[in-house]
């Protein structure tokens, strides 16, 4: 096909694109319609800032789902993916006469929420927004589980791995918080030390047979194995890693006093919450719940949505064609640079 001849990009096409599957799992498993506030804190759901209502300089506060869809449609959002324990903070007295249209009778704060530089739209060690402008290295940021802070590669004080058997990361300072994840990583963990043999008490956490018939813990038998790695740097976890973790007495004790006790429920993973909207969807594809949104509105509604699919369409040929013309190669990069581009278009006109 030619660089100027016109194609007719499918729905499908879009819909099967990698980065809206990935979007649409992290969606999926919140209620766009309902706001989250009467479910308390919530264990795992998308969570997102309004820099219009909120922007640096005053308290953080952050929105559910449904909130960012009815609330705050038209204004600048920061989509912060998901959060642990998180109560929707919209319409409460962090955004002063600004009253929530889903469920208005909030309490004036969420005491228990947790909050960062993430919710005013900054990221990493270096502080910085996501996309960055003026950042020549283009890197996808990773998630550390813990902190749920967002970190450039670079910043990590690490070699960052390339394998699907890492599944989650802990940056260096929560490692540090938790000091005795050190002593698991040296075993099981990436970027460290060759793990050694787990002993089949280890594997099947049954207690160990000793004379003094002590509580087996397993962190204490790690340890006399006498295996250490540098404490620095992040570190790049297995999948199914918690199962490893040890649940004596004295282990749990530890976990509650460095706030990672949720480190021992495996359900808490962000792979676990996209598992489960993805099965609580059944057999609905994104294809068919854009397809049943549409069936909800009216025939003039409908056609709007067509007439600007058609037009995002249309833009996005030419922009890709203007990139071919000179001779350049489409990256991620530039995709997304066009959409951001498309949806400040949309903010201003809205705004207008």
């Amino acid at each position: 096909m030619s660089v100027n001849e016109e194609r007719t990009v499918t729905v499908q096409e879009i819909l099967e694109d990698e980065e809206l599957q990935e979007a649409y799992a992290v969606l999926a498993g919140s209620d766009p319609d309902n706001c989250s506030y009467p479910q308390g804190y919530v264990k795992r759901q998308a969570v997102f800032a309004c820099n219009t209502c909120t922007p640096r300089g005053v308290e953080p506060a952050g929105l559910c789902l449904a909130c960012t869809n009815h609330c705050h449609d038209g204004h600048d959002i920061f989509e912060l993916y998901t959060k642990r324990n998180f109560r929707c903070d919209c319409g409460n007295s962090k955004f002063g006469v600004f009253r929530c249209q889903l469920s208005p009778g909030k309490d004036r704060q969420n005491a228990k929420n947790h909050y960062n530089h993430n919710f005013h739209g900054c990221y990493c060690t270096c502080d910085r927004p996501y996309p960055d402008t003026e950042d020549q290295v283009n890197e996808d940021m990773i998630q550390c589980i813990i902190c749920e802070d967002w970190y450039h590669p670079r910043h990590l004080g690490c070699t960052v791995e390339d394998s699907e058997e890492l599944q989650e990361m802990v940056c260096e300072t929560c490692m540090n918080k938790a000091p005795f994840l050190w002593t698991y990583s040296t075993h099981i963990a990436g970027n460290g030390r060759t793990a050694c043999k787990r002993t089949h008490q280890e594997m099947t956490g049954l207690p160990v047979k000793s004379q003094d018939k002590t509580v087996y813990c397993r962190l204490r038998e790690l340890k006399t194995q006498g295996l250490e790695r540098a404490r620095e740097g992040a570190v790049f976890w297995p999948y199914h890693w918690r199962a490893t973790l040890c649940t004596c007495v004295s282990c749990k004790r530890a976990y509650v006093d460095a706030g990672v006790q949720f480190l021992l429920d495996e359900s808490d993973t962000v792979l676990a919450y996209e598992n489960r909207g993805t099965v609580e969807q059944g057999p609905a594809s994104l294809d068919s719940l854009l397809m049943s949104s549409l069936s909800t509105l009216d025939r003039v509604q409908q056609l709007e949505i067509v007439y600007q699919f058609n037009e995002m369409q249309t833009e996005l040929m030419t922009f890709l064609r203007q990139i071919a013309d000179e001779g350049k190669v489409v990256t991620a990069e530039a995709i997304h640079q066009f959409f951001g581009e498309l949806m400040s278009r949309k903010r201003r006109q809205m705004n207008s």
